[in-house]
């Protein structure tokens, strides 16, 4: 049997905050990504910057940024970390006909910058779709993922 590990969890199962006092503060590093796959004429109107909206690769980078900043607000039991930078990269992606949106949150920290770099490519995407939604009704988000973590006692994780 696999014991229950889950921080968030007291021992009658109740959620909580994780009590991180007594960690020292480290330098972290969290970069996430994720893909909006859209059609071949949305594509088209990504790759010529014409929305009718206006720039959404400008708007969805804003988008991610302030999300990174409020995420301790919208997911409940995460910590509210100092951010040292945050950055959000969106890229056409010819691959996958589409945008492949990537986030990397910095913070000298007692805790992780993860929940901040999902939440970034998250809002996003979200954002993406708001400004497409009127051209495209079948847009997809997908593969939201941690690439990678730097510091605390988990040392270098990286996600294949």
């Amino acid at each position: 049997m696999i014991e229950n590990k889950l921080t968030h969890l007291t021992e009658d199962g109740l959620p909580r905050m994780v009590d991180i006092s007594d960690k020292q503060d480290t330098y972290r590093l969290a970069k996430a990504s994720c893909d909006v796959l859209v059609n071949d004429d949305t594509f088209e109107v990504l790759k010529m910057g014409n929305s009718k909206k206006g720039d959404i690769i400008s708007v969805a980078k804003i988008a991610g940024i302030l999300a990174a900043k409020k995420t301790s607000d919208i997911i409940p039991l995460c910590h509210n970390i100092l951010m040292e930078s945050v950055d959000i990269s969106i890229d056409i992606n010819e691959k996958i006909r589409g945008l492949t949106i990537t986030s990397v949150v910095k913070t000298f920290s007692k805790t992780g910058a993860e929940m901040e770099a999902l939440t970034a490519v998250s809002v996003a995407a979200l954002t993406v779709y708001d400004m497409l939604k009127a051209i495209e009704k079948t847009i997809r988000i997908t593969n939201i993922r941690l690439l990678e973590k730097h510091g605390g006692k988990s040392g270098l994780v990286v996600n294949k």
